[in-house]
C-alpha cells in the first residue's frame, strides 16, 4: 500500500508505546465523515469511517475513560 498524504483537514497523533505508530484523524467535508487510521511507519493497518453522531459518541468515550473511579480526569504532570 503506498502512502497517502494527509488530507488538508486532519491532524495525526503518535502513539506511544510502539515506534512508528501514528493515528490520523481526517475530516472529509465532501462525504460528511471523519476518518480513523491507524498507521505503523508508512503503512495503513487499519481504517474507520465515522458520521458525525459517531464522532460525538467517540469523544464522550474517550473523556469517560480519563475518569478512574469517579476521580478527577487524569491531568498530564508535565
Amino acid at each position: 500500500m503506498t502512502v497517502s498524504p494527509l488530507p488538508r483537514h486532519g491532524s495525526s497523533l503518535t502513539g506511544r508505546d510502539r515506534p512508528g505508530r501514528t493515528l490520523r484523524v481526517a475530516q472529509h467535508p465532501q462525504s460528511g465523515r471523519v476518518v480513523l487510521s491507524i498507521w505503523q511507519d508508512h503503512t495503513c493497518l487499519a481504517t474507520v469511517r465515522l458520521a458525525p453522531e459517531d464522532v460525538a459518541a467517540l469523544v464522550g468515550e474517550l473523556a469517560r475513560s480519563l475518569v478512574l473511579d469517579g476521580a478527577e480526569p487524569a491531568r498530564d504532570a508535565g
